[in-house]
Order: structure tokens, then sequence, then C-alpha cells
């Protein structure tokens, strides 16, 4: 074999070995290629699979705040609903409550007017009877003088042989005793018998002692006067709380009793 002959084999194997090493390294990239290729598919969809469950996931929740939102929106229009047919309600009640006022207030309107035209007749009538400055002076068969006045008086209603009076005073004297002295807001005297009766914010003075009560009587028949209701009899010294006081006319003796049977006469000494 020639030398050309053997150098040429060498190049022919040389030039068979670089084309089998490029063919097998090229090969050899395109299944790391196509490794990395699949590699990288199956990563994507995995993190495809993962935003699918996400997806579906924020559609199950954006589903139930759906239906969240719709429930509320519901109970929203019932209490809207409920709240409004209560405000008709309330405005009904108020318009009737208004009415019932407005009727009470017209109502009440002409009772008032029906009283003053009452008060008018009463006191037209009242103007016939009505006496200024009462002035009454009487003296029994032993000397004893009872005197009366009144700032006014007229008659009384059931009785005219009775005057009501208004601001009275009256005094009983006689020449062996001290003077009785009465004053009263209100009182009432008899024309026929003398018989006289105080009452009211009713005070009396006899010697040093002075009595306060409601009621006041005198009977010039019997010759009696009764003090009763809340009777309270002071001096310069105690006060006494009893039931009734009885003065006798014409000896000017008082009798002290207690308000019942039972209780006791009650005494404060200063």
């Amino acid at each position: 074999m020639s030398i050309k002959s053997f150098i040429q084999i060498l190049l022919l194997i040389l030039i068979i070995s670089i084309v089998t090493a490029v063919y097998l390294k090229y090969f050899d990239i395109n299944k790391n290629i196509v490794e990395e290729i699949n590699s990288v598919e199956i990563e994507n969809q995995d993190k495809i699979i993962n935003l699918e469950k996400k997806l579906s996931e924020l559609e199950l929740r954006n589903n139930e705040l759906k239906k969240i939102i719709d429930n509320q929106s519901k109970k929203s229009q019932e209490l809207s609903s409920k709240y409004d047919e209560g405000k008709i309600i309330e405005n009904n009640e108020g318009i009737t409550k208004k009415l019932d006022e407005n009727n009470k207030l017209i109502t009440k309107k002409i009772d008032e007017e029906n009283k003053i035209e009452n008060i008018k007749k009463v006191n037209t009538n009242e103007k016939k009877d009505f006496v200024k400055d009462i002035e009454y002076n009487s003296i029994d068969d032993r000397g004893n003088k009872f005197y009366l006045l009144a700032k006014s008086g007229k008659s009384n209603i059931d009785n005219k042989n009775v005057l009501d009076l208004i601001n009275v005073r009256g005094e009983i004297s006689s020449k062996s005793r001290d003077t009785i002295y009465i004053v009263s807001d209100y009182g009432q005297f008899n024309s026929i018998n003398s018989n006289s009766k105080f009452y009211d914010n009713v005070v009396i003075n006899y010697q040093e002692k002075q009595i306060t009560c409601k009621n006041f009587d005198i009977n010039m028949e019997t010759n009696k006067a009764i003090a009763y209701n809340n009777v309270i009899i002071s001096d310069p010294k105690s006060e006494m709380k009893a039931g009734k006081v009885e003065f006798n006319l014409r000896t000017k003796d008082i009798n002290i009793n207690p308000q019942t049977a039972i209780a006791d006469i009650q005494i404060v000494t200063n």
C-alpha cells in the first residue's frame, strides 16, 4: 500500500469520525432541548391547573358573595317596606291623634263657653241679691251683745233667710265676762233666729287664749257655741289640740273635749 492511499484512508476515517461525533452531539442536544421543553410544558401545565383551581375557588367565593349580597338586598328591601308600612301606620296614628286632640279642644272650648255663659247668668242673678258691708247687732235678756260684720254677702240659694258672708268678724260681749272675738274667711247668718256659722281659717280670741279651727257655730237659741275640726288652743305658756270646744254664751264657761271618747287632749307646754 502506498503512503498516499494510507493518508487517504486516514482522512476518510477522520471525516467519518467527525461526522459521527457531530451527528451524535446534535441528537444529544436535541434530546436535552426536548427534555427541557417537556419539563417546561409540565410546569406550565401545573401552573395552569393551579390557576384553574384558584379561578374555580374565586368563582365559588364570588357566587357565595353574590348570594350574600342578594340576601342582604332582599332583607334591606323587606326592612324598607316594613319601615314604610310602619311609617304610614305611624302617620295615620298621628293624624288620628291630632283629630282627637282637635275634637277635645273644640269640646273643651264649647264647655268653657257654656260655663262662661252660666257664670254670667249666675252673676247677673247674684248681683240682685249681693250686699256690701253687712252689719248686725243683737242683745239678749241678760245683756249679752252679739255683733256681726261682713265685707259682703248674698242670699243663700237654699234658704232666703240665710246670708252667705265673706270676710266675717264677730264679737260676743257682756258686762260680767271678757269679750269673745271671732274672725273667719266665710260665714252664714240666719236673720230669723240670729244663728251664725263661721268657717275656713277661723280664729277665736278669748282672754289670753287663741283658738283656731275650721268651723265655729253660734246658736243664739241655746246660747251655746261650738268650735270643731282641727281645733288648736294656745296661750303664752302652752298649745293644746282637741276635738271640739264648747262655749256657754251666758256664763262664758269653756268646755274642751277630745275628738273621740278614747283620744286624749294633746297639750304642748312652752
